[in-house]
C-alpha cells in the first residue's frame, strides 16, 4: 500500500490523501484551500492526480475544506462513486451547491466592477452531478468499494454524518487496514454522538488541528456564550457569530435556546443570517436517529431548532435590514472564517463599533479574515475598504468540533488498544506548530510518527 498527501499537509484545509493498493486508487477526501485568494486558488486549481486514475473516492464528511474540489474532479471527467454517510450526502447537496453559487457570484461581481474575474472551479451543474454520484452508507455497515476492498464508518463526533473511515485492502496475512480519522470531534458536544475510534488499524492517518492546545470545557461554553449575550446586549450592541453553516450553527442555536427557556439571556432577537445554514439545520431535523439522545435537552426539547427569540433570514432584503436595526441583537452567520458570505456585510456595518462584539467560535486558519480578527489587527479589510476594529473580540473555544489534544491523544490510544499490529501514523490538517507539538507527544506515547509535507509518499508494508 503506498500513500500520497495531496492536501491538508502541513496546513489545515484542502483535505486529499491518496491511497494506492493492488492496481487500484482512492482518494480521501478532496476538500478546497482557504486562505489568501490567489494562493488558494492556484492550489485548487491544480489536481492531485489524473482524473482517469481514481478508481473511488471516499469523503469523510461535509465540510468544504473536505469536500469542496469533489465537484472540480467531475468537472474534469470523474465519474466514479463517492462513498461517504447519508447525512454527509444530505448535506453535501447544499453545501456543494452553496459553493458553486458563490463563485459564479464572485466572478459575475468582479466582471462587473471591471476587474479580470477567474472563472469558477465549477458550476452548479458540476455540484449536482457530484451528488448524483455520491453513495450513502450507516456507521459500522462495511461496504464492498471493489473486490478486495471495503470502507467501513464510524461516527467521528465532528458534525452530523462525520465518519471516521476504515478501508481494508485485501485479506489475511497480506492485508492491510487503514483508518483516516476524518475530523475527530469531542465527546459531550451537543445533538450529535461522541466519537467512534476505530478497532485493529495497521495505519492511521490523523488530524491533528489542535494537537498544541486543549479547550476550555465543553461544559463552560454555554455560560461563556451567555455572559457574552448579556455584556453585548446591556452595552446595547450586536453580537456578530461568524459560524460554519454545518456543525457549530446549530449548537450555538441549541444552546441559546437551552438559555433562553431557563432565563438566563435578556430576550433579544437572535437571527440565523444564512440560506444555507437555514437548509443545514432543516437536514438536522431530518435526521434525529444521529442526535445524542443522552443529553437531557434533546430528549426534553421536541423543537431544537425553533423558539420564540429565533428567526432564519433568508431573503437579502432581510439581511440587509439587520443591519439598520437598533437595539441590541444576536446575528449568527456564514462564513465561519469570514472569507465570504453575509457576516462580511455585518463586520463591514459593525466591526468598527465599540458596543459591538465579534465572538469567534472556532479554527480559523491563517490568512483569513477571521484569523486577523482573533489577532485584533487594529484595521480590517472587508469588500476591499477599511474598517477599523473597535468592536469587543471574544473568543470561545468549548464550541470547536475538533478534538484538542488530550482528546486526540485518547482517540488515538483508543485505537492502539485494539490493534497490536499498528506500525505508524501520519499527521495532517494542521499547522506546523500544532503538528510538531502533537507529533512529539504522540512519539513519547511510544508511536512511530510522520509528518508528511504535500507531495509526499509513504510505503505502509
Amino acid at each position: 500500500m503506498e500513500l500520497e498527501f495531496s492536501g491538508a499537509a502541513r496546513e489545515v484545509t484542502g483535505s486529499c490523501h491518496v491511497v494506492r493498493h493492488a492496481g487500484k486508487t482512492i482518494l480521501l477526501d478532496c476538500g478546497l484551500f482557504q486562505g489568501r485568494r490567489a494562493a488558494a486558488r492556484a492550489k485548487n486549481e491544480r489536481l492531485p492526480l489524473p482524473v482517469g486514475e481514481i478508481d473511488a473516492i471516499v469523503l469523510s464528511h461535509a465540510h468544504i475544506d473536505h469536500a469542496g474540489r469533489l465537484p472540480f474532479l467531475v468537472a474534469a471527467g470523474y465519474q466514479g462513486p463517492i462513498w461517504t454517510t447519508s447525512a454527509t450526502r444530505d448535506l453535501s447537496a447544499l453545501m456543494l451547491a452553496d459553493s458553486a453559487h458563490i463563485q459564479e457570484k464572485d466572478a459575475e461581481f468582479l466582471t462587473r466592477r471591471g476587474e479580470e474575474a477567474a472563472l469558477p472551479l465549477y458550476r452548479m451543474a458540476d455540484a449536482v452531478r457530484t451528488v448524483e454520484l455520491m453513495i450513502g452508507v450507516n456507521y459500522q455497515r462495511p461496504a464492498d468499494i471493489f473486490p478486495g476492498t471495503r470502507v467501513t464508518f464510524t461516527d467521528a463526533g465532528h458534525i452530523l454524518g462525520s465518519a471516521s473511515v476504515v478501508l481494508d485492502c485485501g485479506s489475511g496475512a497480506t492485508g492491510r487496514r487503514l483508518v483516516f480519522s476524518g475530523d475527530v470531534g469531542r465527546s459531550g458536544l451537543a445533538i450529535i454522538g461522541d466519537p467512534e475510534p476505530p478497532a485493529g488499524a495497521d495505519f492511521v492517518i490523523m488530524e491533528s488541528t489542535y494537537g498544541n492546545r486543549d479547550h476550555e470545557p465543553i461544559g463552560d461554553a454555554r455560560a461563556h456564550l451567555g455572559r457574552v449575550v448579556k455584556e453585548t446586549a446591556a452595552r446595547g450592541g450586536k453580537l456578530l457569530i461568524p459560524a460554519f453553516a454545518v456543525g457549530r450553527t446549530q449548537e450555538l442555536v441549541y444552546d441559546l435556546h437551552v438559555l433562553a427557556r431557563a432565563g438566563q439571556i435578556p430576550a433579544v432577537p437572535i437571527f440565523v443570517d444564512s440560506p444555507l445554514a437555514t437548509d443545514t439545520t432543516g437536514v438536522f431535523a431530518a435526521h434525529p436517529e444521529l442526535w445524542d439522545r443522552t443529553e437531557e435537552p434533546v430528549r426534553r426539547i421536541q423543537q431544537l431548532f425553533s423558539f420564540d427569540l429565533l428567526k432564519f433570514t433568508r431573503e437579502v432584503e432581510e439581511s440587509k435590514g439587520l443591519n439598520t436595526m437598533r437595539g441590541p441583537a444576536v446575528i449568527i452567520a456564514a462564513s465561519g472564517m469570514c472569507e465570504s458570505g453575509r457576516i462580511l456585510h455585518h463586520l463591514a456595518n459593525h466591526a468598527n463599533d465599540p458596543r459591538t462584539t465579534i465572538l469567534i467560535a472556532g479554527f480559523q486558519a491563517e490568512h483569513t479574515l477571521g484569523r486577523r480578527i482573533v489577532d485584533r489587527v487594529p484595521e480590517l479589510k472587508v469588500f476591499g475598504r477599511a474598517v477599523p476594529l473597535r468592536a469587543h473580540v471574544e473568543i470561545l473555544n468549548g464550541y470547536s468540533a475538533h478534538g484538542d489534544r488530550t482528546e486526540l491523544r485518547r482517540w488515538l490510544s483508543a485505537v492502539r488498544a485494539s490493534s497490536p499490529r499498528l506500525q505508524g501514523v501520519a499527521l495532517v490538517h494542521g499547522e506546523p506548530a500544532a503538528q510538531d507539538a502533537f507529533a512529539a507527544a504522540i512519539v513519547g506515547d511510544g508511536y512511530r510518527v510522520t509528518v508528511p509535507a504535500t507531495g509526499d509518499r509513504l510505503a505502509v508494508p
